[in-house]
């Protein structure tokens, strides 16, 4: 679906002198790709003590960018943590493997801990200090297992002005003494938050020893083959958090957060609330305010619709597929 380009979001912003900040717990890889149409208008900060998968070009497109090489800790007081290296790096943690769950499914070896190390630890908040920014607009965290205590390691009043929350919880105790997702939606939810997006990954429930008798009875069953023609069961989940406007409403955001959130709201293709932002925008700051907001909004409302109507018929293939699986499954 379309969106607006990047190029109109950067001088909107530019426009208002706004300059996001976006924080990345757990650049292993790189930035998010929906940054990206405002990377060039936008502060960026990553950390990551892992860096064998660190792109050393990760916030090249940013109008700043700073990648921390360190574990973040919740824990004041606290500048040296245990991590935990795995075989996959992306599941490297300071929390360790939850061997027992993670033997239930065909991923666990990614999960094998290779060594164990030291890693430098910084708090969110100290982080912030040293580099001079007043606040996070848009968290990004993958930290593998402590999520949702990062988030509510920032002070209260850093915290309260959040405005998008990227989290990737699980579904299962792949680690011990994880933050699961039931304990991030719980929590998020009271804290002013309207979950805008989820995406279920997971891994054939399947293990090792039954995998290498299939192989044995049929050595066409490979891991890979399975891994390809079994349905995977749920295992993490990628979450994504935006503000509720009854919680901006009750605190004293201006014209900039409402703009941002008007901002994420469309980069992450929720039009409908996009208009609602800009409704609320106009009744707070006056139609000036909000009346290049609320022409997008409709505009891409239209272009959806428009889209929509000359695309698939994709509600009516949503409804055969339920027929489908209730009936012969």
């Amino acid at each position: 679906m379309s969106v607006v380009p990047g190029e109109r979001l950067c001088e909107m912003l530019k426009a208002k002198a706004i300059q996001p900040v976006l924080l990345d717990i757990g650049a292993a890889v790189a930035p998010p790709r929906v940054w990206g149409p405002i990377a060039p208008a936008s502060i960026y900060v990553g950390f990551d003590p892992d860096r064998r998968e660190l792109h050393e070009d990760a916030g090249a497109r940013f109008l700043r960018s700073v990648i921390v090489n360190a574990a973040v800790t919740e824990k004041p007081g606290v500048d040296k943590v245990r991590f935990f290296l795995t075989r996959w790096p992306q599941s490297s943690s300071t929390l360790q493997p939850n061997t027992a769950a993670l033997a239930e499914y065909l991923f666990a070896d990614g999960f094998t801990v290779e060594r164990e190390t030291t890693a430098h630890a910084q708090r969110l908040e100290g982080v912030l200090a040293q580099l001079s920014l007043p606040g996070v607009d848009w968290l990004k965290t993958d930290s593998q297992g402590t999520d949702l205590r990062l988030f509510n390691s920032l002070p209260p009043p850093v915290r309260s002005r959040v405005l998008a929350a990227d989290l990737e919880p699980g579904l299962i105790d792949a680690y011990v003494g994880e933050d699961l997702f039931v304990d991030v939606h719980r929590d998020l939810a009271a804290q002013g938050f309207w979950l805008s997006n989820f995406d279920a990954h997971g891994t054939v429930r399947m293990r090792q020893g039954s995998l290498r008798a299939a192989t044995a009875a049929d050595p066409r069953l490979t891991r890979e083959i399975i891994e390809w023609a079994v349905r995977p069961s749920p295992c993490w989940c990628e979450v994504r958090y935006l503000r509720t406007l009854d919680w901006m409403k009750r605190g004293d955001f201006g014209e900039r957060e409402y703009t941002l959130l008007w901002v994420f709201a469309v980069m992450d293709e929720q039009y409908g609330f996009a208009l609602d932002v800009a409704m609320a925008c106009e009744a707070r700051f006056g139609a000036d305010a909000a009346l290049a907001l609320k022409e997008e909004a409709v505009s891409l409302l239209r272009r959806a619709y428009d889209e929509a109507r000359h695309g698939p018929p994709t509600l009516p293939v949503r409804l055969l597929s339920r027929l489908w699986r209730k009936l012969f499954r």
